[in-house]
C-alpha cells in the first residue's frame, strides 16, 4: 500500500483509498453490511484494471478536531469507550465491536484524505473504499449501520481548512441521508441533493424538507416511488441536479455513493443497474468539470448484493475517468447469497409530476 506522498501517486486518473482495518469492523455473520462488500469491489477494480492491490492510498485516522466539526465530542468519546470495552449494539442495526473505533476513525480519515488530495490539486477525482458507512450518523448518535458521518466530516474539513464556501453533496444511496441533512440543514454553504426510495427507512427526506434559516433552499430531496429505474433517476438528475448545481456553482462535489438502489439489492426495491450508476456519475463529473476543476470525492455508503455493488462501483470509476463501460458490465448477471428473488412490476412509475413539484419548490 502506498501513501499520499509516494512519487507517482497523483498520476492515476482516479485515486483510490482503502485500509484493511475496514474489514475488522464486526457486524456479525448475518449482517448485510459485511466486510465482503469491500473485497468484492476491490476484486472488480483489479479485474477491470482500475487499481491493483499496491495502488491504494492508506488513510490516516481522523483527528478529534476533524470529527468534532460535525459530531458531538461526548458522542465521539462514547464510541471510543464502547469499542474499548468490547463493543455493543448502538441501535437494532448498528454494532460497535472491539475494532470499530479504529475502522470508523479511518473511514472518516479516508474522506478527509480524499478532500485533501483534491483541494491540494493532486487529484481530479477520488474513490474512497471506506467502511463503516456514514450518511445516517447524526451529530450525537449512530444509526443505519453508520457511526461517523464521513461525507459531513469531509465537507466540514474542506470548508474549515481550505476556506470553501460551496460544497455540493450528492447522495444516491437508496436510503435518505438523514444525518447529512440534519448536520447541514441550516448551512447555506452545503447543497445537499438526495435521490432516495420513499416512503422508506429512515422515514425522512420528503420534498418539503428544504432547509431552514440561512440554509433554506439548500436541501433538495427527491423522494422517488418504489421500482423507479435508470430513466427516472436520470430524469431527476437532468431536471433538478443540473440546474441546482448551475445556480450553486460548487467548489467541491462529494458523492455519498450507496449502491443499494441496484435491482438485485436484498433490502430495497428499485431498478437501477450499473449502467444507471455510470450515467449518474457522468452527470456528477460534468458538474465538477464545469464548476470546480473536476474535483469529485466518492465515498462508499450502502449496497448489499456483492456483484451488484462491485460492478456498479466499477462503473462509477469508469465514468469518472471518462472511459466507456466494459462489455461485461453492460451485460451484467448478478447473484450472491444475499440476493432475494426479485419482485418485478410491469412498467416503471412516472416521476414527471413529482419532479415538476420539486422544481416549483426550489424555483428551478
Amino acid at each position: 500500500m502506498i501513501t499520499a506522498d509516494t512519487p507517482g501517486a497523483a498520476l492515476q486518473p482516479t485515486a483510490y483509498i482503502y485500509d484493511p482495518l475496514y474489514l475488522t469492523h464486526d457486524t456479525g455473520s448475518h449482517h448485510v453490511e459485511r466486510p465482503e462488500r469491500l473485497l468484492a469491489i476491490k476484486a472488480a477494480f483489479a479485474r477491470y484494471g482500475l487499481v491493483q492491490e499496491d495502488g491504494y492510498l492508506a488513510p490516516p485516522a481522523a483527528t478529534l478536531e476533524q470529527l468534532a466539526r460535525v459530531q458531538d465530542r461526548a458522542y465521539i468519546r462514547r464510541v471510543e469507550q464502547i469499542a474499548a470495552s468490547g463493543g455493543r449494539w448502538m441501535d437494532p442495526d448498528t454494532n460497535i465491536s472491539a475494532y470499530s473505533w479504529a475502522a470508523a476513525v479511518r473511514s472518516a480519515g479516508g474522506a478527509v484524505l480524499g478532500a485533501d488530495l483534491l483541494l491540494r490539486g493532486e487529484q481530479r477525482s477520488v474513490f474512497a473504499l471506506i467502511r463503516p458507512p456514514g450518511h445516517h450518523a447524526n451529530a450525537g448518535h449512530a444509526m443505519g449501520f453508520c457511526i461517523f458521518n464521513n461525507a459531513a466530516v469531509a465537507a466540514a474539513h474542506a470548508m474549515a481548512e481550505y476556506g470553501l464556501e460551496r460544497v455540493l453533496i450528492v447522495d444516491w444511496d437508496v436510503h435518505h441521508g438523514n444525518g447529512t441533512q440534519d448536520i447541514f440543514y441550516s448551512d447555506p454553504r452545503v447543497l445537499y441533493f438526495s435521490t432516495h426510495e420513499y416512503p422508506f427507512y429512515p422515514g425522512s427526506g420528503g420534498a418539503d424538507e428544504i432547509g431552514a434559516g440561512a440554509g433554506r433552499g439548500y436541501t433538495l430531496n427527491v423522494p422517488l416511488p418504489h421500482h423507479v429505474g435508470n430513466a427516472g433517476y436520470l430524469q431527476a438528475y437532468h431536471a433538478l441536479l443540473l440546474p441546482a448545481a448551475a445556480r450553486f456553482q460548487p467548489q467541491l462535489v462529494i458523492v455519498s455513493a450507496g449502491y443499494d438502489a441496484h435491482h438485485t439489492d436484498p433490502i430495497a426495491y428499485m431498478k437501477l443497474d450499473a449502467q444507471g450508476y455510470y450515467q449518474m456519475a457522468a452527470i456528477v463529473k460534468q458538474i465538477a468539470d464545469l464548476y470546480c476543476g473536476g474535483r469529485v470525492l466518492v465515498l462508499l455508503e450502502g449496497g448489499y448484493n456483492l456483484n451488484g455493488i462491485a460492478e456498479s462501483a466499477a462503473a462509477t470509476c469508469f465514468a469518472l475517468n471518462a472511459q466507456p463501460l466494459p462489455a461485461e458490465i453492460v451485460s451484467e448477471q448478478y447473484i450472491d447469497s444475499f440476493r432475494y428473488d426479485p419482485v418485478w412490476y410491469e412498467g416503471t412509475p412516472d416521476v414527471g409530476d413529482l419532479l415538476a413539484e420539486i422544481r416549483r419548490l426550489h424555483n428551478l
